[in-house]
């Protein structure tokens, strides 16, 4: 028989991962079937945990992670910038947008905290806990750890980028980190060694010790 995860209401946390309109198709940077994490998440929140907190990208206009900002770059081209190589994007999640909303078909009920991330204009924020520079924190470990939360599920927007660079830095600083693969979706950028980006996301994150499970090992879903 498969291992059933049992959550304990008072340690364990679903991380909503920039669930947000504009990585779903029709908005600006669509992740392919993006918005199927909606009804996937929502299953986790009527199920098994109490406790959830959520992320926003929430980018300036300008902001100097979009291709539209370098004049003659285009999307997915890559630069340098003053924390290391960054991945140029078409213009999303800009403040104030619709599309910069949590996705109007998630449940509230459960979200306790809302960190926005990304509103530096010169500096780009993948991760929940930390901006691109891997110093600048978000004040997310502060709250989690003053809650008591050590166990961290992770679900969203996109498993090779945001829900990536989450779960390593909450790896690193010591949780215990579960990715729920039905609940998440991914780019899939193609690198030249003709992997892609997912790949290479689960190879990092496998070998730090994050966990790929699927929602039917969670008891209670």
């Amino acid at each position: 028989m498969a291992e059933q995860i049992v959550i304990d209401p008072e340690r364990d946390i679903l991380g909503l991962i920039d669930v947000q309109p504009t990585f779903m198709p029709g908005g600006e940077l669509p992740v392919p079937d993006g918005s199927a994490v909606v009804a996937a998440i929502n299953r986790l929140l009527a199920g098994p945990f109490a406790h959830a907190f959520a992320t926003q990208d929430w980018h300036p206009r300008g902001h100097l992670s979009f291709a539209s900002a370098h004049p003659g770059k285009l999307p997915y081209d890559t630069i340098e910038m003053p924390y290391g190589a960054q991945t140029l994007w078409p213009d999303h999640a800009v403040q104030g947008s619709e599309g910069a909303a949590i996705h109007h078909g998630i449940d509230p009920a459960r979200i306790e905290v809302v960190v926005r991330k990304g509103f530096r204009k010169t500096v780009d924020s993948y991760s929940a806990f930390f901006e691109n520079d891997r110093a600048t924190p978000t004040g997310l470990d502060g709250y989690l750890r003053a809650r008591g939360f050590t166990r961290i599920f992770l679900a969203g927007i996109a498993t090779d980028f945001c829900v990536g660079y989450s779960a390593e830095d909450a790896a690193r600083l010591g949780y215990s980190v579960c990715v729920i693969e039905e609940a998440c979706r991914g780019i899939g950028i193609p690198l030249p060694d003709g992997r892609t980006t997912l790949d290479t996301s689960r190879e990092r994150l496998t070998a730090k010790g994050v966990r790929f499970i699927s929602a039917s090992a969670l008891a209670g879903v």
